[in-house]
């Protein structure tokens, strides 16, 4: 994510005519691979990201923690919760 933002980053400074991004073109001969390349690496990357599975481990790492919180929420709304550490401790 960070990778586009550094691509959209580069086109407003471009526009703004901040730095040296400012005297980039946008001409196929010229400098428009500089403003390509992060939005090229950050498509590479997701690709890869979802190819390897990375994504669903990520995805489903989030769904046991919600899991678990909304366990923790529901033990401790029921009154539970001190019997609960207890048996943890």
């Amino acid at each position: 994510m960070w990778l586009v933002l550094v691509g959209v980053v580069l086109i407003v400074c471009n526009l703004a005519g901040i730095g040296p991004m400012a005297g980039w073109t946008w001409s196929l001969t010229g400098d428009l691979w500089k403003f390509c390349v992060p939005f090229a690496i950050a498509a590479a990357w997701w690709l890869w990201a979802d190819a390897s599975g990375l994504t669903k481990r990520r995805a489903m790492r989030r769904d046991d923690q919600r899991k678990i919180d909304r366990r923790e929420r529901n033990i401790e709304a029921m009154g539970l919760g001190h019997l609960h550490k207890r048996r943890d401790d």
